[in-house]
């Protein structure tokens, strides 16, 4: 499927999704397990604050999907990486620390969008290169420096995303003077792990969260140019939701800076690793935070 039909095929469910919808609110994600038992836990703090129904609208692809419903009010809000929102949503190159880069999304989804940005949810989500610890250890690379010389003896397996966003593929390579083995191999991101460990790629760009990376004893290389600016975890809301419900803002702040990375590895774990259910896995953490 090109990536004109793709997109097509999404808008074309929203639509479709949209009109049989008798939720007062929906909570929207992308199509990972990270942005899952994200949504779950918006969807299930949203329904317990504001007593009223809240459907779940997840598994909306990526990133450009997400923000064409949340403009067209398929959904009220969910969940975006503020590195994400300012190279693919507001086409911006990305500099700056956390606190700049967040400011600066924060105003210009006001300015453009009229949508608010909500405070971090406190865990950075930047891309990771993930190789298996045996390769890294037998070409004794621990930094992306170190990966060059002995790139094009690796496959690299990629989602779709991460070969067209400006702050992907393209950009890492030239930093980096990367030169793989062939064209990258573009797959589903619930695939990428399973790729690598039968070995039929040997290095990954995944996610910093991934529950995978531990459970397999795989080895994060180190970003030692900071090419990856930083992707804080932040809900966008459409200002509609706070008529809606006076009290959502409560639990926007509740969560705020609430999940570390090690809780977000964790959970995704739970549910990659341990096939647990996201809504089971996002009530028990709502339960400790004594959100719901």
């Amino acid at each position: 499927m090109d990536r004109r039909t793709f997109i097509a095929s999404g808008l074309a469910l929203l639509g479709g999704a949209g009109c049989s919808s008798h939720a007062e609110l929906t909570v929207g994600s992308k199509n990972f397990t990270e942005q899952l038992i994200l949504g779950e836990i918006l969807q299930q703090a949203l329904q317990s604050a504001c007593h009223m129904p809240v459907e779940g609208r997840f598994y909306l692809a990526g990133s450009y999907i997400c923000q064409q419903a949340i403009l067209a009010g398929r959904i009220d809000t969910y969940v975006e990486y503020t590195g994400t929102a300012m190279a693919a949503i507001l086409k911006q190159p990305i500099s700056g620390d956390a606190s700049q880069v967040y400011a600066y999304v924060t105003e210009q989804y006001q300015r453009r969008f009229r949508l608010d940005v909500m405070p971090s949810l406190g865990f950075d989500n930047s891309f990771a290169m993930v190789m298996r610890p045996d390769d890294a250890r037998r070409l004794g690379v621990k930094t992306l420096s170190q990966l060059a010389p002995v790139a094009p003896q690796l496959r690299l397996g990629v989602g779709y995303e991460f070969l067209e966003r400006r702050d992907g593929y393209h950009g890492l390579v030239e930093t980096y003077g990367l030169h793989f083995a062939g064209a990258p191999r573009v797959m589903d991101l619930g695939l990428l792990y399973r790729a690598l460990e039968n070995k039929s790629v040997d290095i990954v760009a995944g996610n910093n969260t991934d529950g995978l990376i531990a459970a397999l004893g795989l080895v994060v290389l180190a970003d030692d140019k900071h090419y990856f600016p930083p992707y804080d975890a932040v809900a966008i809301v459409r200002p509609v939701l706070f008529e809606k419900c006076p009290h959502a803002r409560s639990v926007f702040a509740s969560l705020a800076a609430r999940i570390t990375a090690d809780q977000m590895r964790a959970m995704n774990y739970a549910v990659d690793g341990q096939k647990r259910d996201a809504a089971a896995v996002a009530q028990a953490f709502l339960a400790k935070l004594r959100v719901t």
